[in-house]
């Protein structure tokens, strides 16, 4: 199974260049099957752009989570407290596997009645498309 989020177009390149190793979230999906994260690119670009692998879902308070992925978080500790300011929980997707698409795809073009999840959606198995090659991120 695999889950569409919404990611910083800034954050998204980071992903794919292997400099940022964990996506943070306030809150997280309940699939326990869920294996692969489709990435759609917030606007101005507004398009989905690759996929990677969960290796591992951190679930800590935001000091612990900070102390733990500090040097692969791809943001500032500065944006990291705004972000989780007033948690008491905070998780993080370690990113395995990355894979960028060939071309990058239109969501309308993919998902009937396509609009940007706040958090996330579950999308079907077979969304995406060939990709230049898998880059191995071990965590």
């Amino acid at each position: 199974m695999k889950v569409l989020l919404s990611i910083k177009p800034e954050f998204a390149e980071k992903i794919f260049e292997g400099t940022k190793r964990f996506e943070f979230r306030k809150s997280i999906y309940r699939s326990k099957d869920v294996k692969t994260v489709v990435v759609y690119v917030t606007r101005p670009i507004g398009q989905i752009i690759g996929e990677f692998d969960v290796e591992e879902i951190l679930c800590e308070t935001p000091d612990e989570l900070w102390a733990l992925t500090s040097d692969f978080s791809g943001i500032s500790k500065h944006f990291f407290d705004e972000y989780f300011s007033g948690r008491t929980r905070s998780f993080a997707l370690a990113v395995g596997d990355v894979r960028r698409y060939d071309s990058p795809l239109d969501p309308s073009d993919v998902i009937e009645n396509f609009t940007p999840p706040q958090s996330y959606m579950y999308v079907s198995d077979e969304l995406g498309r060939p990709s230049t090659g898998q880059l191995s991120l071990a965590v």
